[in-house]
């Protein structure tokens, strides 16, 4: 991010895992620039997962665990959306670094989704937070395959 001379400063983090933006104060600070933002972890979180979710190729996100469990909080009242599933992040005063665990869809090119992941989430981060994003690690689990779901929904196993 790049500050002129009335944006906000940041100083310090918080122990609970947040970024802070401090601002100026004084009645001569403008008035976006009074006071101060904290940006949680878990916010920083839910928007890479969201950002990396739009990405076309990749299905889901999360390890073969990390899905099995987060379905099974999905369906518990109270259980979560499942949105920071395979997303993993670490904010620091100024930057934030994203670790991702992806499932591609069968027949996409690997290393160009990860590249698409990888500008949606920095530039959605960015966006939203005003944190400079160092590195976005993506870690392929699993790839989809189109009769996977069909198989699922049926019921079938192998055996009888």
């Amino acid at each position: 991010m790049t500050e002129n001379s009335t944006a906000a400063s940041r100083d310090g983090r918080p122990d609970g895992g947040e970024s802070v933006l401090k601002g100026r104060t004084g009645a001569g600070a403008p008035a976006e620039t009074r006071g101060k933002t904290t940006i949680a972890d878990s916010v920083v979180a839910k928007i890479a997962g969201m950002a990396a979710r739009e990405v076309p190729g990749i299905h889901n996100l999360g390890a073969g665990m990390a899905r099995a469990i987060g379905a099974v909080r999905e369906r518990v009242p109270g259980g979560g959306s499942g949105v920071t599933r395979g997303v993993k992040v670490e904010v620091g005063e100024s930057q934030a670094a994203v670790d991702l665990d992806v499932v591609v869809e069968y027949g996409v090119s690997i290393v160009d989704v990860a590249g698409d992941a990888r500008t949606n989430v920095i530039s959605a981060v960015e966006r939203m937070t005003g944190l400079e994003v160092v590195e976005v690690n993506i870690t392929v689990d699993d790839v989809h395959l189109p009769d996977e779901e069909e198989e699922s929904a049926r019921g079938e196993g192998r055996v009888r």
